[in-house]
């Protein structure tokens, strides 16, 4: 068992909160059952160490048993070794380090996809973690991130995400030009959310063909360079008092718009609910 908070291992696990240890080293932290759970049932080969108090192990067999699934071994610590390991003020027991798996752009639109999110100087770790995982339940083929986004292996876009970084490919550092002509090489439509924008319901038909979203900075939203790559730009409507949507709320109504829309097409209703 891990007992002092101050060994050598423990603060390694511990600078990975930063960004620099995680470019440095190419792992990650992630925190708690529901993470532990994720990246075990979905990406194992990616899982390094896994840290556990004896009470947490016991409350989460499951967890367990898929590391033991796994070949993962599970290192017990004392409450004060894992405080130490973790980048949250009432940590839940468990730690994990895994290796960092961003996807390459080539192989984002080599797998022809028809929603794509992509996230430019998204700056908020809370919003980049939501708009992944709005991304991930509304079926989109991936998540690319460009310019000064930030790092989706922050714990806090880890913990945003609720397991959904582990299930949806992210393609990390991407340039925006570059990433706007292999969209367009994949036969995608570049569809920015911006305030000056076309009305939303007056285009939103052609959402159902192959479209990549284009997200931008939550203070700023997309500089001319940015929107003028992108084929369109479309508004939200506004129909209370509210002066705007915040970001991730925004992009999540943005991709499941989508998603209906390209399902209503592949999947017609039958001639009987006509």
């Amino acid at each position: 068992m891990l007992e002092n908070p101050r060994s050598p291992r423990v603060r390694g696990v511990a600078r990975l909160a930063k960004r620099s240890a995680r470019q440095e080293s190419g792992l990650f932290l992630l925190e708690g059952p529901q993470a532990a759970r994720e990246i075990l049932g979905h990406r194992p080969d990616t899982v390094v160490e896994l840290f556990a108090t004896p009470t947490a192990a016991d409350r989460h067999p499951d967890v367990r048993g898929a590391a033991a699934a796994a070949g993962v071994e599970v290192v017990f610590t004392t409450e004060a070794v894992l405080a130490a390991m973790a980048d949250t003020v009432t940590p839940q027991g468990i730690v994990a380090v895994a290796r960092q798996s961003p996807t390459s752009l080539r192989e984002v639109f080599a797998a022809a996809p028809r929603l794509v999110a992509i996230c430019e100087e998204v700056r908020d770790p809370g919003n980049l973690g939501t708009i992944i995982r709005a991304a991930d339940a509304a079926g989109a083929d991936a998540v690319v991130l460009t310019g000064r986004t930030v790092d989706p292996y922050n714990p806090k876009v880890v913990r945003a995400s609720t397991g959904s970084l582990f299930h949806v490919p992210v393609a990390v550092g991407a340039d925006l030009a570059a990433t706007v002509e292999r969209a367009h090489g994949a036969g995608l439509r570049v569809v920015a959310a911006d305030v000056g924008g076309e009305d939303f319901l007056a285009q939103r038909g052609m959402l159902a063909e192959p479209t990549a979203w284009l997200f931008g900075n939550e203070a700023r939203g997309l500089d001319a360079a940015a929107l003028a790559l992108a084929d369109v730009a479309l508004r939200l409507p506004i129909y209370g008092a509210a002066e705007s949507l915040n970001l991730a709320t925004a992009a999540s109504v943005c991709l499941y718009e989508t998603a209906f829309a390209q399902r209503a097409v592949s999947s017609p209703a039958p001639a009987g609910d006509l």
